[in-house]
């Protein structure tokens, strides 16, 4: 039998940002990271079924849960960032 119906899980890194983990302690890079569940059928993503989104420490892996507007803010405040630099 086949299954013609699913789910499939995807993550999107959207920025990258440098902070003090407060798991490890360290000045690291931290990735801000969207992931997504999406319905499909015969392969073919249709549609989101839920979203998160959450930051990772690259030195550690220690993740926090964020809201969306405070991934946003993640994103715009590095895209500032570099454009300082």
């Amino acid at each position: 039998m086949f299954l013609l119906f699913g789910t499939a899980l995807r993550e999107r890194v959207l920025t990258i940002v440098s902070f003090v983990c407060h798991f490890c302690g360290k000045d690291a890079s931290q990735e801000v990271v969207e992931q997504s569940t999406k319905f499909s059928l015969f392969f073919i993503p249709l549609f989101t079924i839920s979203r998160r989104h959450f930051v990772a420490c690259s030195n550690c892996g220690g993740m926090t849960a964020l809201t969306r507007q405070q991934a946003n803010n993640g994103i715009e405040w590095a895209q500032r960032n570099r454009q300082m630099q």
